[in-house]
């Protein structure tokens, strides 16, 4: 008799608010869990994911000065002979 009164509880729910949610929002929710697992495996044995992320820029910020320090003084080259 316990049994089936407990069950009886769990028929309505169940269609109501387990039902596959709209295309939509589905596909953000995908989107979503990507973008989390994306970050999650870039930080990945890093302590500190900012501190990689800013001595990065801070890299490209230094080539990127070379390069344009490379075009200013022209192309010089090197001749042996």
């Amino acid at each position: 008799m316990g049994l089936s009164l407990c069950l009886q509880c769990f028929k309505g729910s169940s269609s109501d608010e387990y039902s596959n949610p709209d295309p939509a929002v589905r596909r953000q929710q995908l989107a979503a869990a990507a973008e989390q697992r994306k970050k999650e495996a870039e930080a990945r044995g890093i302590k500190d994911p900012e501190k990689v992320k800013r001595q990065q820029q801070r890299q490209e910020a230094v080539d990127a000065a070379m390069e344009q320090k490379g075009r200013e003084e022209g192309n010089l080259q090197w001749q042996v002979g």
